[in-house]
């Protein structure tokens, strides 16, 4: 079992930042690739980003390319998700995922383990 906490959401306006982490325990943390992402109301849950167990490659949905950025520190066991250039479309609440093994996956059901999200909204 892995269990994943996130937290640093909040409320910020247009064109701030926020800084999200999402900080593991259980099994050991490099043994996962790790992903973000994200539900808005009334919307399916969609893919941000992802990042391989130790952290060489990462991936990033269209939408978020240029602004955010997927890093994880392993002997922290934490995923992080810096967010710039907000935009309100970015509301949602955002949940850390774990997938066993080296490579990610943009599809939500490939991953074994999910956080309990964080909201973060931005205003116009």
């Amino acid at each position: 079992q892995v269990q994943l906490v996130e937290s640093g959401g909040g409320l910020v306006q247009a064109g701030g930042s926020l800084r999200l982490s999402c900080a593991a325990s259980g099994r050991t943390f490099s043994n996962y690739a790790m992903g973000w992402f994200r539900q808005a109301p009334g919307k399916d849950r969609e893919f941000v980003a992802a990042i391989t167990r130790r952290g060489g490659s990462t991936y990033y949905e269209d939408s978020v390319k240029g602004r955010f950025t997927i890093f994880r520190d392993n002997a922290k066991n934490t995923v992080y998700l810096q967010m710039n250039s907000l935009k309100p479309e970015d509301t949602a609440v955002y949940h850390c995922a774990a997938k066993s093994g080296n490579y990610y996956d943009t599809l939500a059901n490939e991953y074994d383990y999910w956080g309990q999200g964080t909201q973060v909204t931005v205003s116009s």
